[in-house]
């Protein structure tokens, strides 16, 4: 089952593309986590990302699609996995086709959420992560998440277009709680 999941920042993709990797056996690629160990190891592709993702902006295209065609490419991958953060845009959606080699999608799932909802959240996960003495994300403030909201209207929202037109995409209220959102996703994909 190969699979993608979109939505805003705050929206819970990471949190539901780990519930969905455990329930289906597949891994959970995350664009965001990769680029972000990218950061921390130094790597030439985390030193560029690095001040692009502070100031709450894209990765470019040829950076993230290098960390993606490495990573669909490794064996725990063959069966299937869920990309989270990825494609964002309509070109990178393209690119992915290419990246699978032949394989197609099974289904791109959309998480809707209001955007007061989603500054909240941002906010919380700031909170917990200083909380419980974790570093916090560069990118967990306001500042950085308007950027980013602005980025998602203008770059990803027309995947639901293109992956609609394609029959894939399935759209679930994401602002139920954790578990209700899981179930609708699991049902989405049958």
């Amino acid at each position: 089952m190969r699979l993608v999941l979109l939505g805003p920042p705050g929206a819970g993709k990471g949190t539901q593309a780990f519930k969905l990797s455990q329930i289906l056996a597949i891994p959970q690629l995350s664009t965001g986590d990769m680029l972000r160990a990218a950061v921390a190891a130094g790597t030439p592709i985390g030193r560029q990302a690095a001040k692009i993702m502070e100031r709450g902006a894209l990765v470019p295209d040829p950076l993230v699609l290098e960390v993606i065609a490495e990573r669909v490419a490794q064996p725990d991958a063959e069966r299937g996995f869920i990309l989270d953060g990825f494609p964002r845009t309509v070109v990178q959606a393209e690119s992915l086709d290419e990246i699978l080699n032949g394989h197609k999608l099974d289904r791109v799932l959309e998480l809707k959420v209001d955007e007061d909802q989603l500054l909240d959240r941002i906010l919380g996960r700031a909170t917990q992560a200083r909380v419980n003495g974790e570093a916090v994300r560069a990118d967990d403030n306001e500042k950085a998440l308007n950027a980013r909201l602005r980025a998602y209207a203008d770059q990803t929202r027309p995947l639901t277009h293109y992956y609609g037109t394609k029959g894939l995409l399935r759209t679930v209220d994401a602002s139920l709680p954790i578990d209700r959102v899981t179930a609708e996703l699991v049902e989405a994909i049958q």
